[in-house]
């Protein structure tokens, strides 16, 4: 694990490999482990697991200013920087995925690819926004006054996670934990900072979004998969991956799958194309 400095905060980032790089965003709770066990999967690329602001071991500050869409892409493109990283492949995770998304918006000249998993880009309408924000913030306030453990509890029990029930226990254990070490400060203003309503909606602009990208949805997230479809109908470079027996965290539930058809889609990125450039201060 290295802690590097970036804007006032320090953010965690776990790197493994050599080659090509491949930077990893996990979704709202995780962390870096998201990635620990699916990582070692894609040999031949140097992969940057993130801590992203709030979360796992990077710095949770107490400020919620520091936790908007805008602050943390800059964050990351200022960890490029510090990493002499001119370009990169994105991979990220619903959470994670937006802000691949806003990354690739904000500075596709960093992003050579883009893999997204249960992502979207956004909330279009303003009424379901603003309803949107007012929740997120109403849960963002109960996590910090009945803390992390109580959160998590009623997080599992989202319907979105239903499928996830399927999972041994000891996988349901080591994600649980993950989940309950991060701090509640952190978990609030993240959500109060980077929920789907405070963030700028990018579905005007997913037609600049010309890097190949690969949208993965679990079959049984009707939701996400059918977002995945709508996104790549605007993406002039994106395929869409439909991964059988899995829900919203395909990576987690059919993780045999998954790293095969990231795999798949890396290496017909670095075959079709020169588009991943040597890893260096741009």
């Amino acid at each position: 694990m290295t802690r590097v400095a970036i804007n006032g905060i320090e953010l965690n980032v776990e790197a493994r490999g050599r080659g090509e790089p491949l930077l990893l965003l996990h979704g709202f709770t995780g962390s870096a482990a998201t990635w620990r066990d699916i990582a070692p999967a894609w040999d031949g690329w140097r992969t940057l697991a993130v801590d992203l602001i709030g979360h796992g071991d990077s710095d949770a500050p107490p400020d919620e200013q520091r936790y908007t869409m805008e602050l943390c892409v800059a964050g990351l493109v200022a960890l490029l920087d510090a990493m002499s990283i001119a370009r990169t492949c994105v991979l990220g995770y619903s959470m994670g995925g937006r802000v691949a998304l806003h990354l690739a918006a904000a500075a596709p000249e960093r992003v050579s690819a883009l893999v997204l998993e249960g992502a979207s880009p956004g909330i279009d309408d303003a009424a379901e926004r603003d309803a949107r924000v007012i929740a997120d913030r109403a849960t963002a306030d109960g996590i910090e006054r009945n803390g992390v453990a109580a959160f998590i509890d009623r997080w599992e029990q989202v319907p979105l996670f239903a499928s996830q029930k399927r999972l041994p226990d000891d996988v349901r254990a080591n994600l649980r934990a993950q989940r309950l070490r991060n701090r509640k400060e952190g978990l609030a203003n993240s959500l109060r900072g980077m929920g789907a309503g405070a963030q700028q909606p990018l579905w005007s602009r997913l037609h600049a979004l010309t890097m190949p990208s690969l949208l993965i949805a679990g079959e049984d997230d009707i939701k996400y998969r059918e977002m995945a479809r709508a996104m790549a109908s605007r993406m002039p470079s994106a395929r869409v991956c439909i991964v059988p027996g899995a829900g919203h965290a395909a990576h987690l539930e059919q993780p045999a799958v998954f790293s095969e058809r990231v795999k798949e889609f890396l290496a017909t990125c670095l075959r079709n194309s020169e588009r991943l450039e040597p890893s260096s201060r741009p």
